[in-house]
């Protein structure tokens, strides 16, 4: 019989403690709506504008990248039209 109760006492534990976390949950007011909606806005804004700037910093770095990379090709094996590779 120890067994079960040892079993049921983690979901009843976790029952309780919900329960008495749902009673002590109050409603916002609404000055602390309003204060928590700007802190909100203001995160989502900073963190907009780090992504733009991140990708604005890496803009010409990736534009470099490509530039070089054009500049000085790989070199591939190319089949001929007999199959066999040729390296231009």
């Amino acid at each position: 019989m120890s067994v079960v109760t040892e079993l049921l006492e983690g979901p009843r534990q976790f029952s309780k403690d919900s329960a008495r976390l749902l009673q002590r949950c109050t409603k916002p007011d609404r000055v602390e709506f309003v204060q928590i909606s700007r802190a909100v806005a203001m995160g989502f804004l900073l963190m907009g504008f780090i992504g733009f700037f991140v990708k604005l910093i890496h803009i010409p770095i990736n534009n470099i990248i490509v530039y070089v990379a054009t500049m000085n090709p790989p070199v591939f094996d190319v089949p001929d039209s007999s199959g066999w590779s040729v390296v231009p």
